[in-house]
């Protein structure tokens, strides 16, 4: 099972906030970029701005960045779009066999490399901004 796409879709919307700032980017916009309804895209757009990453106004359209792109990390947008709860981003099945060595212990074997893959993962993103994101972008489109 994939991280919900909410992650990628955030970094999308937020990216193309800052590229195309001089201009109004309204819901159906960064859905026809997306290529994705605009319900889903006011839905994040929802959490983005409840996470305090995004500025909206009830009945205006269109959205900006409510900080500099340099200070929104990836992390803060895996955050903002609730892909996993804390801890969680890997699931244990339920219930395993405590009759079999293997199902008494799988558990708690498996747990702790679960939570230092997922504190790995996310300190990666902690480095990573949507500045570095949007320069990316932009350097691919000038080649």
């Amino acid at each position: 099972m994939a991280i919900s796409s909410r992650f990628s879709v955030g970094i999308h919307i937020l990216t193309l906030l800052e590229i195309n700032k001089n201009e109004v980017n309204s819901s159906e916009y960064l859905a026809g970029s997306v290529n994705t309804n605009p319900a889903v895209i006011r839905k994040i757009m929802g959490m983005l701005k409840k996470a305090g990453l995004i500025e909206v106004q009830p009945g205006i359209a269109g959205a900006k960045l409510a900080k500099d792109l340099s200070e929104i990390t990836l992390l803060d947008v895996y955050k903002a779009v609730q892909v996993v709860k804390d801890h969680e981003l890997f699931s244990v099945h339920d219930n395993p066999n405590p009759e079999c060595p293997v199902g008494r212990n799988i558990q708690s074997t498996i747990e702790p490399l679960f939570l230092h893959a997922q504190t790995a993962m996310e300190k990666s993103l902690q480095h990573v901004t949507i500045e570095d994101v949007v320069k990316d972008i932009v350097e691919k489109e000038s080649k």
